[in-house]
């Protein structure tokens, strides 16, 4: 998926330019602002414990164009595609190894934190990038 999303940076990446910090601002403080949302919601674990596989496909399906969008970015920085894919691979390889990991042996203890903190850190990012192209 980022390779095909850098492919498609290719063609319009020129075209959203102008526009590519605004873009990220609202889908990450969008992202961010609903697992805000839902961290303060209650019985999430009930609705945990009845995902299907119509559950699953969607959020397979969510997280592809997630990655897509990440290679979309690669088309905007002068770095070296390629690299940058092998180099988001073995990391989400990593850092889902490290989570599971982590989530089961202080899943309890962060349990009603996580996602509060997931959702404080994608806005800051948002705003981060959107200061950065609005300021320089």
């Amino acid at each position: 998926m980022p390779l095909i999303g850098y492919l498609a940076s290719l063609g319009i990446g020129s075209v959203i330019e102008s526009i590519d910090h605004w873009v990220a601002f609202l889908l990450l403080s969008a992202i961010g602002g609903k697992m805000l949302y839902e961290s303060f919601q209650e019985n999430t674990e009930d609705e945990i414990s009845i995902i299907t596989d119509k559950v699953l496909l969607i959020l397979a399906i969510a997280t592809s164009i997630d990655a897509m969008a990440a290679g979309f970015t690669l088309g905007l920085l002068a770095l070296n595609p390629f690299i940058s894919m092998i180099l988001i691979g073995i990391i989400t390889f990593l850092f889902s190894y490290l989570g599971v990991f982590l989530g089961t042996k202080g899943g309890t203890f962060l349990e009603d934190k996580a996602e509060k903190i997931g959702g404080v850190i994608l806005i800051a990012i948002g705003c981060k990038i959107l200061i950065e192209h609005t300021l320089y």
